[in-house]
């Protein structure tokens, strides 16, 4: 079971987009990375070409390392580290350390 997972509301803890709050989009497993709605984004200048005919500014966000961020705890509102709870119906659950069940929304 994952730590994060797309649709999850996360938190950075480092870099320049610290204290910021964003959900998952995209999860990039073989490099260990995610992309985060509204963080981590950068600026491209794009020539105009065939398929741009107006070329500019475009901004889109970067994949930023799966380690920096902290999934938020629903009931406090901070990140929080993640256990695995497994149920009685023998079913595994993400719960944070409130002890609140985190799911992807």
């Amino acid at each position: 079971m994952r730590r994060l997972k797309v649709g999850d509301l996360v938190q950075v803890i480092s870099g320049k987009d610290r204290g910021k709050q964003g959900r998952v989009t995209k999860i990039l497993d073989e490099d260990n990375k995610i992309l985060i709605e509204g963080i981590n984004t950068v600026t491209r200048h794009q020539r105009p070409n065939a398929r741009n005919q107006e070329g500019g500014k475009i901004t889109k966000e970067a994949p930023l390392y799966a380690s920096k961020v902290m999934p938020v705890d629903p009931n406090t509102g901070k990140p929080t580290r993640v256990k695995i709870r497994i149920g009685e119906d023998g079913k595994k659950t993400r719960v944070g350390k409130s002890g609140a069940v985190i799911a992807a929304s």
